[in-house]
C-alpha cells in the first residue's frame, strides 16, 4: 500500500465545506481544513451525542435478544422447542451483524460524500433498522421472523459501525479511555431501559418498533451535530472480491496484538452471551416463573447490572488512562464476570440471581470499555480505522451467534450428567471467559 498522509486520530473534524485533502490510489486519505496533525481536542457536542446514539442503536439492537424476542419465538413455537428455535434465530441475526459490521466500516472509510464518510452509513441504516423490526414483531412464522431479524441485525450494525469508527477519527488517544468508557453506558443503559419497554408494553408491535424509533432519533441527532471527516475524491480503486474478503480479516503475522486483542474479546463475550438471552426461559424452569414475574425480575436484575456497569465503565476507563495501563484492567474485569457466571451458576434464589447480575455487569463495564481503548491502539491501518474496528466487532458478534447454537446441546448435556442444563451452560460460559481474561496479556505493545 502506499504511503499516506492523514492527521493523527483526534484531530478536530472538518466541516461540511470543502476540506484540503491529500489523496491516496488506494483509500483516499485527508486533512483538517485548519492543516493541523496534532492530537487536538473532540468537539464538546461530540461526546454526548455519541454516547447517546449508543444508547439508541443499542436498545434496538438488545431489547429483542435480552427479553423481547424470547417470548415472540414461545408465541410462535411455544415451550417445547423454544430454547433451540430462539438459538437458531439469534445465531442466524448475529451472523448477519458479523459480517455487516466490518463491511460498513470498511465502505464508510472509502465513502466520498458530501454528508461526510460516517453520516450516511449512519442514517441509513437506521432507517432500515426501524423497518426491519416491525417486519420482526408482525411475523407470524419463524421464517419471516428470521429474514427480518437478520435485516435487523445487518443495517443496525451498519449504523453501529460508522458510528463508533468516528471515535479515533475525533479523539486523542489520552482521551479515549474516558471516551470509551462514557459510550459504554449505552449498553446498560439499553439493556435497562429495554427491560422497562418490554414489561411496559404488552403489544408486540410496540416493544419491538419503539426502540427502533429511538434509534432512528439519536442516529439523526448525532448526524446533525456530527462534523464528519470527508473524502474530496473517491478512491481511484474499485470495491472487489478481493476487497471484500479483506473487509473480515487481517495479517495476524504482522499485527500479533490486534489478533491477541480480538482473541481475548471473543473469549470473553462468548462466556457474556448466552447470559441474558435464556434469562426469561432460566427463570421460568428454575423457579417456575410465569411471563409477568420473569419480566419483573430482568428488570430488577438489569437494574443492579446497569447500575455496576455505569459505574465501572466510567471507573474502568477513567483509571486506566491515570494509570496509563490497559490490560490490567481488561483482566480484572473478565474474571470478575466469571466470579458472577460462576454464582449464577448455582443461584438457589432470585436474588442471588439478581447479585450475580449485578457483579456480571461491574465486571463487563470495565471490560467493554477499557477493552475498546485499548483496541484504538493496536489498530493494524489508521487510514481503515472502520473496517479494523468492524472487524474487531466479529469477536463482539461471533460469539452472539456460536453461543445460542451451543447452548441447546450444552443444555442436554448438563441435565444427562447430572448439573443441570442452566447451571452447566453458565459454569462453560465462565471458563471460556476466564481464558479470554488471561489472553490480554499476550498483548505486548501495550502496557
Amino acid at each position: 500500500m502506499a504511503a499516506h498522509s492523514s492527521p493523527a486520530p483526534g484531530t478536530p473534524a472538518a466541516p461540511l465545506g470543502p476540506p484540503v485533502t491529500a489523496t491516496s490510489p488506494d483509500t483516499g486519505t485527508f486533512t483538517g481544513t485548519d492543516g493541523t496533525s496534532g492530537p487536538g481536542r473532540e468537539p464538546r457536542t461530540y461526546i454526548p451525542t455519541l454516547a447517546l446514539t449508543n444508547v439508541g442503536i443499542y436498545l434496538a439492537l438488545l431489547t429483542p435478544v435480552m427479553v423481547t424476542m424470547a417470548f415472540k419465538v414461545q408465541s410462535i413455537v411455544g415451550e417445547e422447542r423454544q430454547a433451540a428455535v430462539l438459538g437458531v434465530v439469534l445465531g442466524i441475526g448475529a451472523l448477519f451483524a458479523m459480517f455487516s459490521n466490518p463491511l460498513a466500516g470498511r465502505l464508510s472509510d472509502r465513502t466520498a460524500s458530501r454528508f461526510g464518510r460516517r453520516r450516511p452509513w449512519i442514517v441509513g441504516g437506521s432507517v432500515v433498522g426501524i423497518a426491519a423490526l416491525w417486519v420482526v414483531a408482525t411475523a407470524t412464522t419463524v421464517p419471516v421472523l428470521v429474514v427480518g431479524w437478520c435485516l435487523a441485525q445487518a443495517s443496525l450494525n451498519a449504523a453501529l459501525a460508522a458510528t463508533n469508527a468516528t471515535l479515533p477519527d475525533q479523539v486523542p488517544v489520552a482521551r479515549r479511555g474516558l471516551a470509551s468508557g462514557l459510550v459504554g453506558f449505552g449498553i446498560p443503559i439499553a439493556i435497562l431501559t429495554g427491560s422497562i419497554l418490554a414489561g411496559a408494553f404488552t403489544d408486540e408491535l410496540l416493544r419491538f418498533v419503539v426502540p427502533g424509533v429511538v434509534a432512528l432519533v439519536t442516529a439523526l441527532l448525532f448526524a446533525v451535530f456530527l462534523k464528519d471527516r470527508r473524502l474530496e475524491h473517491r478512491p481511484a480503486a474499485r470495491f472487489g472480491i478481493k476487497d471484500f474478503a479483506g473487509s473480515f480479516v487481517f495479517d495476524v503475522r504482522k499485527h500479533p496484538d490486534f489478533a491477541w486483542t480480538w482473541l481475548s474479546k471473543f473469549f470473553v463475550m462468548f462466556g457474556y452471551a448466552g447470559v441474558a438471552t435464556f434469562m426469561p426461559y432460566y427463570l421460568g424452569t428454575r423457579f417456575g416463573l410465569d411471563e409477568a414475574a420473569t419480566i419483573a425480575i430482568i428488570i430488577t436484575a438489569n437494574f443492579a447490572s446497569v447500575g455496576a456497569m455505569l459505574v465501572s465503565s466510567f471507573l474502568g476507563g477513567y483509571l486506566s488512562d491515570k494509570v496509563g495501563k490497559r490490560r490490567p484492567f481488561v483482566a480484572a474485569a473478565g474474571l470478575i464476570m466469571v466470579v458472577g457466571l460462576v454464582l449464577l451458576a448455582f443461584a438457589p434464589s432470585t436474588g442471588l440471581v439478581v447479585l450475580a447480575q449485578g457483579i456480571i455487569g461491574f465486571g463487563a463495564g470495565s471490560f467493554l470499555s477499557v477493552d475498546l481503548a485499548l483496541a484504538t491502539q493496536v489498530l493494524p491501518d489508521l487510514d481503515d480505522t472502520a473496517k479494523d474496528l468492524g472487524v474487531l466487532n466479529i469477536a463482539n458478534a461471533l460469539p452472539q451467534s456460536i453461543a445460542p447454537l451451543v447452548a441447546a446441546p450444552l443444555l442436554a448435556l448438563g441435565t444427562a450428567i447430572g448439573v443441570g442444563g442452566y447451571p452447566f451452560l453458565y459454569l462453560v460460559s465462565a471458563l471460556v471467559a476466564a481464558t479470554g481474561a488471561v489472553l490480554v496479556y499476550r498483548v505486548k505493545s501495550v502496557r
